[in-house]
């Protein structure tokens, strides 16, 4: 058995007037929740991680906690380029109760893959929680390679990997290596077919903040028409999710559904205005006139 299978969204965080809207938080979790997802990640990339203090990231974390109430699973991000930062980061997030960990793979400092995996080991040795590895090469910079991924599957509570590498040679050796090794989760929403139909246990998602109904619809549709008929669905706002950078696009999205205010916090700026009607129009493919 997996660890976990299904549906994960890798959740934004709403921001008003420059701080954290908990208010949104509970809506968003609701709206999770009532769509049938099974697992939500806070503090992802999509969370905006790297621009909240520590204050703020355990503050998320026990709201996020309270208002899940058991009725999915709570997964958090605690990556960094420092060990010691990571093992602090994941300390406090299984204080707060979460059930398990998304660790990004070491970025800006290069480190070999002997390097990741001592990176790693040292994380689950200090700290007895359930491990997602996050391979994301156009983030990162650094690639973690299948034959590395499979050296991790040996450690105890490493139970799973979101792999965001869009090469199909590598997918695929990862699937030959570790498939019955640990959990593996696509990490790109335009992947999500192909790792289903290989025998992934899920996925993590941007997409499904938007529309996690569809995206639970997928990970659980057996009948393979029904599944390309939903990849075909899904494929154009999984593009329109990346025309600038995660999350720009959703966060907009999420804003024009009344969910959240459209504010992200410096690097990040709001969407292009040449974007804004393509995505309109996808929005009211899905939800009509409601958008």
């Amino acid at each position: 058995m997996s660890f976990f299978c299904g549906s994960c969204v890798a959740l934004v965080t709403p921001f008003k007037n420059n701080k954290v809207d908990y208010i949104a938080i509970e809506k968003l979790i609701d709206f999770q929740i009532l769509s049938g997802t099974d697992a939500i990640l806070v503090l992802g990339t999509t969370g905006e991680a790297s621009c909240l203090t520590y204050a703020e990231r355990k503050k998320i974390i026990c709201f996020a906690k309270e208002k899940i109430n058991n009725k999915a699973k709570l997964f958090v991000g605690t990556g960094s380029n420092s060990t010691k930062i990571v093992i602090k980061n994941t300390r406090i997030a299984k204080e707060c109760g979460a059930d398990a960990v998304l660790v990004v793979t070491p970025y800006y400092n290069k480190c070999t893959q002997e390097g990741a995996v001592l990176h790693y080991s040292a994380i689950a040795n200090a700290v007895d929680i359930p491990i997602i590895v996050y391979n994301v090469p156009s983030r990162t910079g650094f690639n973690l390679l299948p034959q590395t991924t499979q050296k991790l599957s040996q450690i105890k509570n490493i139970v799973g990997i979101k792999e965001a590498n869009g090469n199909i040679e590598h997918i695929l050796e990862l699937f030959y290596l570790c498939k019955n090794k640990l959990a593996i989760y696509s990490g790109n929403d335009n992947f999500n077919q192909i790792f289903l139909s290989f025998g992934g246990d899920g996925v993590i998602s941007v997409v499904a903040n938007v529309l996690p109904k569809q995206i639970k619809n997928q990970c659980t549709e057996k009948n393979l028409d029904k599944q390309i008929k939903l990849h075909n669905l899904l494929y154009n706002i999984s593009k329109l999710c990346f025309v600038e950078t995660n999350p720009i696009p959703v966060k907009y999205m999420l804003s024009k559904m009344k969910l959240i205010q459209n504010e992200l916090r410096l690097p990040l700026t709001p969407l292009s205005q040449k974007y804004q009607t393509e995505l309109d129009t996808e929005l009211k493919k899905h939800y009509g006139d409601i958008i």
